[in-house]
Protein backbone atom coordinates (compact mmCIF):
# COMPACT_ATOMS: atom_id res chain seq x y z
CA UNK A 1 0.00 0.00 0.00
CA UNK A 2 2.81 2.06 0.98
CA UNK A 3 4.62 1.72 -2.49
CA UNK A 4 1.99 2.31 -4.25
CA UNK A 5 0.48 5.74 -2.65
CA UNK A 6 4.34 7.14 -2.66
CA UNK A 7 4.82 7.74 -6.38
CA UNK A 8 0.76 9.11 -6.68
CA UNK A 9 1.21 11.62 -4.18
CA UNK A 10 4.76 13.22 -4.82
CA UNK A 11 3.28 14.81 -8.43
CA UNK A 12 1.22 16.88 -6.00
CA UNK A 13 4.24 18.27 -3.91
CA UNK A 14 6.01 19.32 -7.07
CA UNK A 15 2.64 20.97 -8.62
CA UNK A 16 2.40 23.13 -5.05
CA UNK A 17 5.95 24.53 -4.71
CA UNK A 18 6.75 27.91 -6.74
CA UNK A 19 9.51 27.26 -9.17
CA UNK A 20 11.58 30.77 -8.96
CA UNK A 21 13.71 30.04 -12.65
CA UNK A 22 10.00 29.58 -14.20
CA UNK A 23 9.15 33.26 -12.27
CA UNK A 24 12.55 34.69 -12.92
CA UNK A 25 12.40 33.77 -16.59
CA UNK A 26 8.64 35.57 -16.71
CA UNK A 27 10.29 39.01 -15.60
CA UNK A 28 12.83 38.31 -17.90
CA UNK A 29 10.42 38.32 -20.58
CA UNK A 30 8.50 40.98 -19.50
CA UNK A 31 11.47 43.36 -18.81
CA UNK A 32 10.22 45.69 -21.35
CA UNK A 33 7.07 46.12 -19.83
CA UNK A 34 8.54 45.95 -16.31
CA UNK A 35 11.41 48.68 -17.37
CA UNK A 36 8.33 50.96 -18.67
CA UNK A 37 5.80 50.64 -15.66
CA UNK A 38 8.87 51.96 -13.48
CA UNK A 39 9.85 54.53 -15.76
CA UNK A 40 6.69 56.14 -15.36
CA UNK A 41 6.47 56.27 -12.02
CA UNK A 42 10.33 58.00 -12.10
CA UNK A 43 8.42 60.55 -14.50
CA UNK A 44 6.36 60.79 -11.44
CA UNK A 45 8.43 61.07 -8.84
CA UNK A 46 10.63 63.81 -10.15
CA UNK A 47 7.22 65.64 -10.54
CA UNK A 48 6.06 65.40 -7.86
CA UNK A 49 10.06 66.57 -6.37
CA UNK A 50 9.98 69.57 -8.54
CA UNK A 51 6.33 70.72 -8.18
CA UNK A 52 6.16 70.32 -4.50
CA UNK A 53 6.62 73.25 -2.16
CA UNK A 54 9.92 74.27 -0.47
CA UNK A 55 9.35 74.15 3.34
CA UNK A 56 11.72 75.25 6.06
CA UNK A 57 11.74 74.66 9.50
CA UNK A 58 12.88 76.73 12.58
CA UNK A 59 13.61 75.52 15.72
CA UNK A 60 13.80 76.51 19.37
CA UNK A 61 15.14 74.33 22.22
CA UNK A 62 14.17 75.95 26.18
CA UNK A 63 13.94 74.92 29.67
CA UNK A 64 11.58 75.37 31.63
CA UNK A 65 11.86 77.00 34.59
CA UNK A 66 9.82 74.82 37.37
CA UNK A 67 10.24 75.54 40.74
CA UNK A 68 10.18 73.28 43.38
CA UNK A 69 7.50 72.83 46.21
CA UNK A 70 7.83 74.40 49.56
CA UNK A 71 5.85 71.65 51.27
CA UNK A 72 2.62 73.46 52.16
CA UNK A 73 4.33 76.76 53.43
CA UNK A 74 7.19 74.75 55.59
CA UNK A 75 6.65 75.62 59.32
CA UNK A 76 3.61 77.57 58.31
CA UNK A 77 2.00 74.10 57.22
CA UNK A 78 2.96 72.37 60.95
CA UNK A 79 1.35 75.35 62.83
CA UNK A 80 -1.80 76.00 60.46
CA UNK A 81 -2.48 72.02 60.40
CA UNK A 82 -2.66 72.53 64.38
CA UNK A 83 -4.88 74.71 63.85
CA UNK A 84 -7.31 73.14 61.51
CA UNK A 85 -6.02 74.81 58.07
CA UNK A 86 -5.23 73.09 55.50
CA UNK A 87 -2.36 74.94 53.16
CA UNK A 88 -1.57 71.99 50.90
CA UNK A 89 -2.40 73.48 48.18
CA UNK A 90 -0.43 76.74 48.41
CA UNK A 91 3.12 74.69 48.07
CA UNK A 92 3.36 72.94 44.34
CA UNK A 93 1.16 72.76 41.59
CA UNK A 94 1.36 75.90 41.31
CA UNK A 95 3.06 75.63 37.11
CA UNK A 96 1.94 73.84 34.50
CA UNK A 97 3.83 70.72 33.77
CA UNK A 98 6.14 71.23 30.34
CA UNK A 99 4.31 67.61 29.32
CA UNK A 100 1.29 70.15 29.03
CA UNK A 101 2.78 72.41 26.97
CA UNK A 102 1.82 70.56 23.83
CA UNK A 103 -2.21 70.73 24.93
CA UNK A 104 -1.99 74.51 25.30
CA UNK A 105 -0.12 74.52 21.41
CA UNK A 106 -3.15 73.20 20.17
CA UNK A 107 -6.13 75.09 22.43
CA UNK A 108 -7.91 77.27 20.27
CA UNK A 109 -7.08 80.68 22.32
CA UNK A 110 -3.15 79.60 20.94
CA UNK A 111 -4.37 79.07 17.32
CA UNK A 112 -6.07 82.35 17.13
CA UNK A 113 -3.18 83.91 18.43
CA UNK A 114 -1.07 82.50 15.92
CA UNK A 115 -3.60 83.29 13.32
CA UNK A 116 -2.97 87.50 14.28
CA UNK A 117 0.78 87.09 14.20
CA UNK A 118 2.68 89.30 12.13
CA UNK A 119 5.18 88.00 9.56
CA UNK A 120 7.18 89.70 7.52
CA UNK A 121 6.81 88.99 3.73
CA UNK A 122 9.37 89.52 1.36
CA UNK A 123 8.44 92.71 -1.28
CA UNK A 124 5.74 93.52 0.70
CA UNK A 125 6.34 97.14 3.00
CA UNK A 126 4.40 96.42 5.95
CA UNK A 127 4.06 93.02 8.00
CA UNK A 128 0.71 91.16 7.51
CA UNK A 129 -1.20 88.70 9.35
CA UNK A 130 -0.47 85.01 9.16
CA UNK A 131 -4.39 84.92 8.30
CA UNK A 132 -3.70 87.44 5.80
CA UNK A 133 -0.82 85.78 4.03
CA UNK A 134 -2.69 82.30 3.48
CA UNK A 135 -5.50 84.27 2.00
CA UNK A 136 -4.74 86.61 0.25
CA UNK A 137 -0.74 86.45 -0.65
CA UNK A 138 0.40 82.64 -0.47
CA UNK A 139 0.85 80.49 -3.62
CA UNK A 140 0.71 76.95 -3.22
CA UNK A 141 1.99 76.05 -6.98
CA UNK A 142 0.83 73.62 -9.58
CA UNK A 143 1.04 70.47 -7.26
CA UNK A 144 -0.93 72.69 -4.30
CA UNK A 145 -3.68 73.47 -6.71
CA UNK A 146 -3.91 69.78 -8.09
CA UNK A 147 -4.35 68.24 -4.30
CA UNK A 148 -6.69 71.32 -3.46
CA UNK A 149 -8.87 70.57 -6.49
CA UNK A 150 -8.55 66.48 -6.70
CA UNK A 151 -8.44 65.75 -3.00
CA UNK A 152 -9.88 68.60 -1.70
CA UNK A 153 -12.40 69.31 -3.93
CA UNK A 154 -15.51 67.43 -1.65
CA UNK A 155 -14.69 69.56 0.95
CA UNK A 156 -14.69 72.79 -1.09
CA UNK A 157 -18.33 71.07 -2.54
CA UNK A 158 -19.24 71.05 0.63
CA UNK A 159 -18.54 74.72 1.92
CA UNK A 160 -19.66 76.09 -1.03
CA UNK A 161 -23.03 74.69 -0.24
CA UNK A 162 -22.99 75.70 3.55
CA UNK A 163 -22.17 78.76 2.73
CA UNK A 164 -19.49 81.37 5.15
CA UNK A 165 -20.29 81.12 8.43
CA UNK A 166 -20.50 83.94 11.06
CA UNK A 167 -17.55 85.50 12.37
CA UNK A 168 -15.94 84.49 15.73
CA UNK A 169 -18.56 85.28 18.54
CA UNK A 170 -17.79 85.07 22.48
CA UNK A 171 -20.95 84.55 24.61
CA UNK A 172 -21.37 86.63 27.49
CA UNK A 173 -23.28 83.74 29.29
CA UNK A 174 -21.98 80.64 28.76
CA UNK A 175 -18.00 81.42 27.14
CA UNK A 176 -18.16 79.68 24.03
CA UNK A 177 -16.01 80.38 21.23
CA UNK A 178 -17.49 79.67 17.73
CA UNK A 179 -14.96 79.35 14.72
CA UNK A 180 -15.46 80.33 11.54
CA UNK A 181 -14.90 77.66 8.60
CA UNK A 182 -12.37 79.73 7.34
CA UNK A 183 -10.40 79.63 10.30
CA UNK A 184 -11.05 75.93 11.05
CA UNK A 185 -9.03 75.49 8.38
CA UNK A 186 -6.42 77.62 9.27
CA UNK A 187 -6.01 75.33 12.46
CA UNK A 188 -5.93 72.35 10.55
CA UNK A 189 -3.00 73.73 8.67
CA UNK A 190 -1.36 74.87 11.65
CA UNK A 191 -1.26 71.61 13.43
CA UNK A 192 1.11 70.15 10.94
CA UNK A 193 3.42 73.14 10.88
CA UNK A 194 3.95 74.12 14.80
CA UNK A 195 4.83 71.47 17.17
CA UNK A 196 6.01 71.15 20.78
CA UNK A 197 7.93 68.05 22.14
CA UNK A 198 8.77 67.65 25.64
CA UNK A 199 11.39 65.59 26.36
CA UNK A 200 10.99 64.36 30.23
CA UNK A 201 14.71 62.71 30.24
CA UNK A 202 16.71 65.42 29.15
CA UNK A 203 14.24 68.16 30.50
CA UNK A 204 14.12 70.41 28.00
CA UNK A 205 11.48 71.09 25.31
CA UNK A 206 11.98 72.01 21.65
CA UNK A 207 9.55 73.88 19.69
CA UNK A 208 9.53 73.59 15.63
CA UNK A 209 7.67 76.03 13.28
CA UNK A 210 7.42 75.21 9.64
CA UNK A 211 6.58 77.30 6.54
CA UNK A 212 7.37 78.28 2.98
CA UNK A 213 9.90 80.77 3.47
CA UNK A 214 13.23 80.89 6.09
CA UNK A 215 12.69 84.43 7.61
CA UNK A 216 8.78 83.82 7.96
CA UNK A 217 9.22 80.35 9.79
CA UNK A 218 11.82 82.05 12.07
CA UNK A 219 9.14 85.05 13.10
CA UNK A 220 6.25 82.70 13.74
CA UNK A 221 8.38 80.50 15.94
CA UNK A 222 9.46 82.99 18.22
CA UNK A 223 5.55 84.25 18.48
CA UNK A 224 5.05 80.97 19.46
CA UNK A 225 7.80 80.77 21.97
CA UNK A 226 6.94 83.85 23.24
CA UNK A 227 2.99 83.07 22.96
CA UNK A 228 4.01 79.67 25.42
CA UNK A 229 5.91 81.29 27.73
CA UNK A 230 3.70 84.45 28.25
CA UNK A 231 0.37 81.78 29.38
CA UNK A 232 2.31 79.80 31.27
CA UNK A 233 3.38 83.20 33.13
CA UNK A 234 -0.41 84.14 33.47
CA UNK A 235 -1.45 80.73 34.70
CA UNK A 236 1.00 81.51 37.13
CA UNK A 237 -0.11 84.44 38.39
CA UNK A 238 -3.27 83.75 38.49
CA UNK A 239 -2.83 80.77 40.85
CA UNK A 240 -0.47 83.09 42.84
CA UNK A 241 -3.19 85.17 43.01
CA UNK A 242 -5.92 82.68 44.65
CA UNK A 243 -2.99 81.53 46.62
CA UNK A 244 -3.01 85.74 48.12
CA UNK A 245 -6.35 85.64 48.40
CA UNK A 246 -6.42 82.23 50.09
CA UNK A 247 -3.73 83.37 52.79
CA UNK A 248 -5.21 87.66 52.86
CA UNK A 249 -8.55 85.43 54.25
CA UNK A 250 -6.57 83.39 57.07
CA UNK A 251 -4.31 85.96 57.89
CA UNK A 252 -7.58 88.06 58.72
CA UNK A 253 -9.36 85.50 60.58
CA UNK A 254 -6.14 84.20 62.61
CA UNK A 255 -5.66 88.48 63.25
CA UNK A 256 -8.62 88.75 65.14
CA UNK A 257 -8.30 85.86 67.11
CA UNK A 258 -5.14 86.51 68.39
CA UNK A 259 -6.55 90.15 68.94
CA UNK A 260 -9.37 88.55 70.72
CA UNK A 261 -7.18 86.69 73.03
CA UNK A 262 -4.43 89.65 73.40
CA UNK A 263 -7.62 91.13 74.87
CA UNK A 264 -8.26 88.95 77.15
CA UNK A 265 -5.06 87.70 78.39
CA UNK A 266 -4.64 91.55 78.90
CA UNK A 267 -8.41 91.86 81.27
CA UNK A 268 -7.31 88.46 83.26
CA UNK A 269 -3.93 90.15 84.30
CA UNK A 270 -5.35 93.26 84.87
CA UNK A 271 -8.28 91.71 86.92
CA UNK A 272 -5.80 89.12 89.05
CA UNK A 273 -2.74 91.52 89.76
CA UNK A 274 -2.51 90.21 93.45
CA UNK A 275 -4.15 87.29 93.69
CA UNK A 276 -1.94 84.30 94.14
CA UNK A 277 -4.21 81.51 94.01
CA UNK A 278 -3.58 78.27 92.01
CA UNK A 279 -6.92 78.01 89.81
CA UNK A 280 -6.27 81.96 88.76
CA UNK A 281 -2.30 80.92 87.86
CA UNK A 282 -3.53 78.07 85.80
CA UNK A 283 -6.17 80.05 83.81
CA UNK A 284 -3.51 82.43 83.12
CA UNK A 285 -1.24 79.39 82.16
CA UNK A 286 -3.40 78.44 79.21
CA UNK A 287 -4.49 81.91 78.46
CA UNK A 288 -0.84 82.65 77.87
CA UNK A 289 -0.76 79.13 76.09
CA UNK A 290 -3.26 79.95 73.66
CA UNK A 291 -1.51 83.80 73.25
CA UNK A 292 1.73 82.08 72.16
CA UNK A 293 -0.12 79.86 69.71
CA UNK A 294 -1.98 82.50 68.34
CA UNK A 295 0.85 84.57 68.60
CA UNK A 296 2.79 81.73 66.21
CA UNK A 297 0.54 81.49 63.50
CA UNK A 298 -0.25 85.17 63.14
CA UNK A 299 3.34 85.78 62.59
CA UNK A 300 4.06 82.27 60.30
CA UNK A 301 0.60 84.09 57.97
CA UNK A 302 2.11 87.37 58.31
CA UNK A 303 5.01 86.03 56.46
CA UNK A 304 3.10 83.75 54.03
CA UNK A 305 1.15 86.94 53.32
CA UNK A 306 4.23 88.88 51.93
CA UNK A 307 5.62 85.91 50.18
CA UNK A 308 2.26 85.51 48.46
CA UNK A 309 2.14 89.25 47.23
CA UNK A 310 5.90 89.10 46.03
CA UNK A 311 4.24 86.12 44.15
CA UNK A 312 2.06 88.18 42.38
CA UNK A 313 4.31 90.63 41.30
CA UNK A 314 7.16 88.75 40.39
CA UNK A 315 7.28 88.33 36.34
CA UNK A 316 10.22 86.60 35.04
CA UNK A 317 10.46 84.55 32.28
CA UNK A 318 9.92 80.72 33.03
CA UNK A 319 12.16 79.51 29.91
CA UNK A 320 16.10 79.55 30.02
CA UNK A 321 16.69 79.47 25.65
CA UNK A 322 19.32 77.18 25.40
CA UNK A 323 19.12 77.18 21.30
CA UNK A 324 17.67 80.26 20.08
CA UNK A 325 15.25 80.16 17.31
CA UNK A 326 17.53 81.41 13.78
CA UNK A 327 16.64 81.58 10.29
CA UNK A 328 17.05 78.35 8.64
CA UNK A 329 19.43 78.40 5.78
CA UNK A 330 18.58 74.95 3.93
CA UNK A 331 15.11 73.51 3.54
CA UNK A 332 13.58 70.52 5.51
CA UNK A 333 11.15 69.17 2.77
CA UNK A 334 10.95 68.21 -0.03
CA UNK A 335 13.68 65.55 0.20
CA UNK A 336 13.75 65.03 -3.61
CA UNK A 337 15.90 61.78 -3.29
CA UNK A 338 14.09 60.20 -0.75
CA UNK A 339 10.54 61.00 -3.00
CA UNK A 340 12.28 59.72 -5.94
CA UNK A 341 13.56 56.52 -4.54
CA UNK A 342 9.95 55.92 -2.98
CA UNK A 343 8.80 56.36 -6.43
CA UNK A 344 11.32 53.83 -7.90
CA UNK A 345 10.42 51.12 -5.70
CA UNK A 346 6.56 51.63 -5.54
CA UNK A 347 6.97 51.45 -9.60
CA UNK A 348 9.21 48.03 -9.58
CA UNK A 349 6.82 46.83 -7.13
CA UNK A 350 3.65 47.83 -9.45
CA UNK A 351 5.39 46.66 -12.54
CA UNK A 352 5.83 42.98 -11.01
CA UNK A 353 2.29 42.48 -9.84
CA UNK A 354 1.19 43.70 -13.02
CA UNK A 355 3.21 41.15 -14.80
CA UNK A 356 2.39 38.56 -12.45
CA UNK A 357 -1.34 39.45 -12.20
CA UNK A 358 -1.69 39.68 -16.09
CA UNK A 359 0.06 35.72 -16.01
CA UNK A 360 -2.18 34.26 -13.41
CA UNK A 361 -5.30 35.56 -15.06
CA UNK A 362 -4.07 34.49 -18.82
CA UNK A 363 -3.46 31.03 -16.58
CA UNK A 364 -6.55 30.79 -15.64
CA UNK A 365 -8.34 32.04 -18.40
CA UNK A 366 -6.36 28.46 -20.49
CA UNK A 367 -8.19 26.40 -17.53
CA UNK A 368 -11.43 27.56 -17.83
CA UNK A 369 -11.01 27.01 -22.02
CA UNK A 370 -9.59 23.71 -21.49
CA UNK A 371 -12.87 22.34 -19.47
Amino acid sequence: MTDKNTPSQQPTVNEDEIDLLALAKTLWMKRKTIIGITSVFVVLGLLVAILSPKEFTATSVFVPQVGESNRGGGSLGGLASLAGINLGSMGGGSEIPPSLYPKIVSSVNFKLALLDAPITVEGLEKPVSYREYYESIYNPGIFGYLKQYSLGLPGLILRSLKGDSEHIVKDTNDQLIRVTQEDFEHFKRLDNQVSVTPNDKEGFVSLSFVLPEPLMAAQMARFAQDLLQEQVIAYKISNAQEQLKFTEGRFEEKKKEFEEIQSKLANFRDRNQNIASAAVLNQQQRLEAEYNFAFSIYTELAKQLEHARIQVAKDTPVFSVIQPVTVPVEKSAPKRPLILVIFIILGGIMAIGYVFGVEFFKGVKEQWVNV
